[in-house]
């Protein structure tokens, strides 16, 4: 799964600072979530373009249905696993 390939890559850089700054780098090509998935896939990670999108996705589907049909919109961002990567990455 996806998410279990994301926090081993979070663990992984943690401890690893040139791994964390290889990662942070991606984010400033052309395309930095083809370049990340890539860069990933390249290190032994399993992490898609089309299951990164869907993660993200799948998790704020989740929260909306967890409501019982209270009319609660999505709150921006939390379907976009991608940056909250990034975001976890830049605080640890």
């Amino acid at each position: 799964m996806i998410e279990l390939e994301l926090d081993r890559l979070l663990k992984a850089a943690k401890t690893d600072p040139q791994l964390k700054k290889e990662l942070l780098s991606t984010r400033q090509s052309d395309n930095p979530v083809e370049d990340f998935c890539a860069f990933c896939q390249n290190k032994g990670y399993d992490i898609t373009i089309g299951e990164l999108f869907a993660v993200g996705q799948d998790a704020n589907d989740a929260k909306l249905r967890s409501v019982n049909g209270g009319g609660v919109n999505g709150i921006d961002g939390w379907d976009d696993a991608y940056e909250q990567f990034f975001l976890t990455l830049l605080w640890t």
